[in-house]
């Protein structure tokens, strides 16, 4: 087996698409191709589906990509401690994240990490209904719940705070509920209760049996404009609208709180590209932990 063949099949794999990996190897197309089959051969082993819209790893090259992974991170151990000095860090980390804390918190601070490590191309993508880290969706994924199955590293990331709000518009001209009770007499914004991928985001079982909304929408961010635009009152994230001049918090005894996870697949734990990012977003979430009441 051949260690550069083994080098393009990891970035073929984490590009998804064999023309992306040749950009980013400065290689020639039918080189990257011609590399993966050899590594095949040698292998006797199918470790990529091949498609005209990009590569999808089969069960067998998902297997044997935290071997080269696991091959990768001890080549760059090694590099570092014959050179004595640390070693670049390079390739593709990809962070899924729900849309609230993906957008509104880690898309504006993420450029920091990939201005600390030039080399590293930083992807934030949004965490879907059916979501798998075992299938290399995401190197990181931010959950709402702890998984319970599969071979993965979960860690608390923080705790979060949820509350009830409309804007200074709505409140001028509705009045703000006085209790739980009259929200009933209000314009409710919620979510798509049937697109909410865990139990856990349907936060208004907190507070009350119902939430009839008038105006749903699938996004975090969604809502959070649809009530500043005064469509209705809404259950928001405090992180995200506490900060908003335009938005009047509600009955600030009505308080729901939930708990971010950072989770990824064991055979990642010494793969330092994906170490040093999972550190990075403890770092920016510890640096600003009362954002998260």
């Amino acid at each position: 087996m051949n260690w550069d063949d083994i080098r393009i099949f990891l970035a073929v794999a984490r590009a998804g698409q064999i023309l992306a990996a040749a950009r980013r190897l400065e290689l020639n197309h039918a080189t990257v191709g011609r590399r993966l089959t050899a590594l095949e051969t040698a292998l006797g082993a199918h470790l990529l589906h091949r498609r005209p819209n990009g590569c999808e790893l089969t069960e067998t090259g998902r297997s044997f990509l935290e071997h080269a992974e696991r091959m990768e991170a001890a080549q760059l151990a090694a590099r570092a401690a014959i050179g004595g000095a640390d070693v670049a860090l390079s390739g593709t980390v990809r962070i899924g994240a729900p849309d609230g804390f993906g957008t509104a918190f880690l898309a504006p601070r993420l450029w920091r990490l990939q201005e600390r490590h030039p080399q590293l191309t930083v992807q934030l993508v949004p965490v879907p209904r059916a979501f798998s880290i075992s299938r290399r969706e995401a190197d990181i994924a931010i959950t709402v719940e702890r998984p319970e199955a599969g071979r993965l590293v979960a860690a608390k990331l923080v705790d979060y705070a949820l509350g009830l709000y409309a804007s200074r518009g709505y409140v001028a001209e509705r009045g703000a509920p006085e209790s739980l009770g009259d929200l009933a007499r209000h314009r409710l914004v919620g979510a798509v209760d049937d697109l909410l991928y865990s139990p856990r985001l349907a936060y208004y079982v907190d507070l009350v049996p119902d939430w009839p909304s008038g105006t749903e929408i699938s996004s975090a961010t969604g809502q959070t404009e649809a009530v500043a635009a005064g469509a209705g009152i809404g259950i928001l994230h405090s992180f995200m609208a506490s900060r908003r001049p335009d938005l009047v918090r509600l009955l600030p005894e009505a308080t729901i709180r939930r708990t971010y996870w950072l989770v990824y697949h064991e055979s990642a734990r010494d793969v330092r590209r994906i170490a040093v990012a999972a550190d990075f977003i403890r770092e920016l979430v510890e640096a600003e932990r009362g954002l998260f009441g």
